[in-house]
């Protein structure tokens, strides 16, 4: 299974997706050090931010309110901004391509 990120400089790579595993240990294990997950997941502090496709949009849990406001404080946030600490990896997100939001 695979995962397309895009990061901060336009570069392209596929990274493997592993089942039950968050978008944000994904990239951490990959090597993505732009994705700074300093709160390691726990929805705190919004330095996992990435934009996803959005033809993947009905595929990903719903934005909860924690993630919501978060996302609120960042001046990156667009439509497609999601935390990638709050979406597990899983089979309908095979070629998922997704891309690291700036650094604020």
């Amino acid at each position: 299974m695979t995962l397309i990120v895009t990061d901060r400089d336009g570069k392209e790579q596929i990274i493997a997706g592993q089942t039950g595993m968050s978008l944000m240990e994904l990239l951490r294990d990959a090597g993505f050090d732009e994705v700074l997950a300093l709160c390691g997941g726990c929805c705190s502090c919004a330095t996992c931010h990435i934009y996803v496709d959005p033809a993947f949009t009905e595929s990903l849990p719903a934005l909860g309110s924690d993630e919501d406001d978060l996302l609120d404080s960042s001046p990156f946030r667009t439509a497609n901004s999601r935390l990638s600490c709050q979406i597990v990896y899983h089979d309908e997100l095979e070629g998922l391509k997704i891309f690291v939001a700036p650094e604020e």
